[in-house]
């Protein structure tokens, strides 16, 4: 006698062996992976840290937002004081030779200071004669190049006959007669505009005698509002922030007048108008990286082809690119050694986005607020790393001392002179 296996009987098994009994259907399977028990928690933690993190974000937005409106209601204050350090940058060399001869403080400021200003007018007195003597013939000059333009119009290609271009001048003309309002308001926007530029000028340079005069007090001042760990931190930053400013300045000023003595040697040579003004121009022009240079670049060679005809224009553009070329790739490099460490395409959009927000002034300290913004970077970058970004290349570190009577800021050695110098 067979026992039979527990679980399954004879019919069960004939009835799944018969080729007409039906099959069970069979559960349908994927390649994806079966979730685990943690995805659940996991998935919380991210969205919550995500929430979290998009929080912060519109936090600091927000701030950056509030900051930008706050700066731009005191503008007109902020204006002087930024254009007063920049001024004091340049004139700080010559008042701390004086200071360091026994002169006072407010006699070397002051000295200083006026010397600056005789200097400046003296060059717009240098310029105004010229300028008064050759706009004249310039404007000759123009009258006859548009009157080869609508010769040249008259004839193959165009063949356009005198009564199309009178037509097309007495359009532009109306033009100008319906917006002459517009135009008037332009006109005195710009006055008004002149006007505050020389009142912000004037006040600068009111700030700068007090710069000159008491600007080694600020770091010590700066540093005691905060605590002793801070205030070191303060005292590096301030160093490290105006050894920058210095550094645009003078080096900018030196590749300006490079640029300015050979494109006006060029002009000068070929006999091209108002070369004095130009040199100015492309001068003040450098100190807008990039941008400047082209532009000031554009008015030399517009004023040759208006002058002295398309040959001419044609010369004075090849020495432009010849000379900014090798301004930029050979005295730069030269000049400035490792610079600001800022890309091109940085210093192109903090120009365009200084100009669109502020104009010509925005244009010109894009640059150095950049820069600095890239100190300030790097400075809390490398204070994360553990870096110690406030010992100076020298081992020195600034340390806040004093008591109730006033405090000072002394320079103590805690590491060995660096090398090679340390990231700008």
């Amino acid at each position: 006698m067979r026992l039979r296996p527990p679980g399954r009987s004879t019919d069960d098994k004939a009835a799944a062996s018969s080729p007409d009994a039906p099959h069970p259907e069979k559960a349908a399977v994927t390649t994806a992976p079966a979730p685990s028990a943690e995805r659940g928690p996991k998935l919380r933690a991210g969205s919550r840290k995500l929430a979290i993190a998009s929080a912060q974000f519109l936090l600091i937005v927000a701030a950056v937002v509030v900051l930008g409106y706050v700066l731009g209601r005191l503008w007109s204050i902020l204006l002087p004081v930024v254009l007063g350090l920049l001024i004091a940058t340049v004139l700080w060399p010559a008042t701390r030779f004086l200071r360091k001869h026994g002169w006072p403080p407010a006699l070397a400021a002051t000295t200083v200071l006026l010397a600056f200003i005789v200097a400046f007018v003296g060059i717009i007195a240098a310029i105004a004669p010229s300028v008064a003597d050759q706009v004249t013939e310039l404007a000759d000059a123009a009258t006859a190049a548009l009157q080869d333009v609508q010769e040249w119009l008259q004839g193959p290609p165009f063949n356009l006959g005198e009564d199309q271009i009178g037509e097309a001048v007495d359009s532009v003309i109306n033009s100008i007669q319906g917006n002459a309002q517009n135009i008037a308001g332009y006109a005195l926007t710009g006055v008004s505009a002149v006007g505050n530029s020389l009142i912000n000028l004037v006040l600068a340079l009111v700030l700068v005698f007090f710069f000159l005069k008491d600007g080694p007090r600020f770091v010590p001042w700066l540093a005691a509002q905060t605590g002793p760990k801070a205030g070191r931190h303060a005292a590096a930053l301030s160093y490290k922030t105006w050894a920058t400013l210095s550094e645009f300045i003078r080096q900018q000023a030196l590749v300006g007048f490079i640029d300015a003595f050979f494109i006006g040697l060029g002009l000068w040579i070929l006999g091209v108008p108002l070369v004095l003004p130009l040199a100015v121009l492309t001068f003040f022009g450098g100190f807008i990286p990039i941008i400047g240079a082209f532009v000031a670049g554009a008015f030399a060679v517009l004023v040759a082809l208006v002058s002295n005809g398309v040959t001419t224009a044609l010369i004075v553009l090849g020495i432009v690119i010849l000379v900014q070329q090798i301004e930029g790739n050979v005295l730069q490099p030269i000049i400035q050694g490792r610079g600001f460490n800022l890309h091109a395409a940085v210093v192109i959009l903090a120009v365009t986005a200084g100009s669109s927000l502020a104009g010509i002034t925005g244009a010109f300290l894009s640059v150095p607020v950049a820069a600095l913004i890239a100190v300030i970077y790097r400075y809390v970058r490398d204070e994360l790393d553990e870096r110690n970004p406030e010992v100076a290349d020298d081992g020195t570190r600034a340390r806040i001392t004093g008591d109730d009577s006033g405090a000072e800021i002394v320079h103590e050695q805690v590491a060995p002179p660096a090398e090679g110098g340390r990231e700008h």
